[in-house]
């Protein structure tokens, strides 16, 4: 793993003043929405927000990841136009249901990482609907950038019918099946949202479902989860042992006038760095 995704919270790209507090969430990974909390109208503006936040990346500690609008929405290739940028991490794609979609969405980057000369983005598919819990595997293992998914437990109980509960019966086997395929693929699985704010106890105890499912972390709209989050999804041995790799050879090249390495194939720079840092430091 080359991060954590202990959380993944969602700041509206419309939003300038959302968008300049981010810079001081201390989320794991900071995602600019284009997508949900953006209505139709607002998306040519959210994307130039979004491109301009970019530009002061050094200011946010946290990685930085943009959520598309969905394939269907046929919005794709205006925004990876406007965001594929130097400073962004990698997205977030909401809504994925195969494995051909991912793969037109890939081709579009990988032709503005060429022209426009940037490192490798990651991406991380949001699993939505009943063909995307099916094609899980397939989808995490489609491709090297794919790092991780997210569970969107909204969208798929409408796509199944089912009416939104806290413990909806519907989602259960979804749930259970996607941190299954994730695991196999090689990639973390990031649990859905909590959505009710005053329900901090209710929060916990999910935390605790999706961590017993296999989840590295979850997905959040609001900065007051994210230290109940993080307290709960504590590292794991891998992950310490993989921030240790990190710390020492990020360090190493640091000596020899390098701003970034590899390790076992993947990049590693000083955002990598400072998360190593900070996960070894919680876990001391």
């Amino acid at each position: 793993m080359t991060q954590l995704f202990r959380s993944l919270i969602f700041v509206p790209g419309n939003n300038p003043r959302f968008l300049e507090k981010a810079k001081k969430i201390q989320a794991d990974i900071v995602c600019f929405d284009l997508e949900d909390s953006v209505p139709d109208g607002e998306k040519v503006t959210a994307r130039k927000l979004i491109k301009s936040a970019l530009k002061s990346r050094n200011s946010y500690e946290s990685s930085i990841f943009v959520r598309t609008n969905s394939p269907l929405s046929g919005k794709i290739p205006s925004d990876l136009k406007e965001i594929i940028q130097k400073g962004i991490d990698g997205i977030v794609i909401p809504k994925v249901n195969n494995t051909k979609e991912l793969k037109k969405i890939e081709k579009i980057i990988v032709g503005l990482e060429k022209s426009r000369k940037l490192k490798s983005i990651q991406i991380i598919p949001s699993i939505e609907s009943a063909e995307g819990v099916v094609n899980t595997y397939q989808i995490a293992s489609s491709s090297k950038r794919v790092v991780a998914v997210v569970f969107g437990v909204f969208d798929l109980l409408n796509d199944l019918g089912v009416e939104y509960t806290k413990d909806a019966e519907g989602a259960k086997y979804s749930r259970g099946k996607i941190p299954v395929d994730a695991r196999a693929a090689g990639v973390a699985a990031i649990d859905a949202i909590w959505q009710d704010l005053k329900d901090s106890k209710g929060l916990e105890n999910d935390c605790k479902i999706g961590k017993s499912l296999g989840y590295s972390g979850k997905s959040i709209i609001h900065p007051d989860h994210i230290s109940v989050i993080h307290k709960l999804f504590h590292p794991n041995k891998s992950e310490i042992e993989w921030a240790k790799k990190v710390c020492k050879t990020y360090l190493e090249s640091k000596k020899q006038g390098k701003g970034a390495t590899t390790i076992e194939g993947k990049m590693i720079d000083e955002v990598h760095f400072k998360q190593a840092k900070t996960l070894l430091e919680l876990v001391k």
